[in-house]
């Protein structure tokens, strides 16, 4: 397995590479943004290990050109900013997983390879469901020609189902997806946050988009309600 380390701290970045190499795999790094894209333009990987404060290019920068480029190589944001906006930021930008500074080192390897075993999932900057659109660069929202004001969780809980269109989500994998693993607060404030989305994006519109899955979740109708 080959994966690519960006990180311009030259010392963690060395030893992650040894960690890396140590459990089996094959390591390359680069110590900015700039030269970590070229990186994975020229090469196959099968994940990228991208910290996400650089000068000259960010990681969110990196990332979001590798996903415009249709490049779905796993991305696992390292970050030494655990506000959790920082993180939605990082995974709407089109990461797949973060781990915030300092970390655990297990917990690092056994993420990377999570990854790994999922393999590059294509990430469509707009998500359709009928005549429900979403633009993930823009943050922007529309049912049919009219266009509806979210905010940033509403946002983040919308994308997630959207990207799961059809399939049922329980409370807990949208609290995982949305908010952060530590999440120690009531989960019915998922109830609360697909309320408001049925205020917005359905009644208006005599729609029935979200549903609830008794016992099991949500589920966004895959043609939109």
């Amino acid at each position: 397995m080959r994966v690519l380390v960006v990180d311009d701290e030259v010392r963690l970045a060395d030893g992650v590479r040894r960690g890396l190499e140590a459990e089996g795999f094959a390591v390359d790094v680069a110590h900015n943004g700039v030269d970590g894209l070229w990186r994975a333009r020229e090469t196959r990987y099968d994940a990228i290990v991208l910290d996400l404060m650089m000068p000259g290019m960010s990681g969110w920068k990196v990332c979001e050109a590798l996903r415009a480029e249709e490049n779905w190589t796993p991305v696992l944001m390292l970050t030494a900013k655990d506000g959790e906006w920082d993180q939605v930021e990082a995974l709407e930008t089109g990461a797949d997983d973060y781990v915030t500074k300092p970390f655990s080192y297990p917990v690092l390897v056994a993420r990377l390879r999570a990854l790994i075993r999922r393999g590059g999932v294509e990430r469509p900057v707009v998500l359709e469901a009928g005549d429900l659109r979403l633009d993930t660069g823009a943050r922007r929202v529309w049912r049919g020609a009219v266009e509806i004001e979210l905010t940033a969780r509403e946002f983040a809980v919308l994308q997630h189902l959207m990207r799961h269109r059809g399939q049922v989500i329980s409370k807990r994998e949208l609290i995982d997806g949305v908010w952060n693993d530590d999440f120690e607060g009531d989960p019915n404030i998922v109830e609360v946050y697909v309320g408001h989305l049925r205020r917005k994006l359905d009644r208006p519109f005599a729609r029935e988009a979200i549903e609830t899955v008794r016992g099991a979740g949500y589920r966004l109708a895959a043609h939109g309600g």
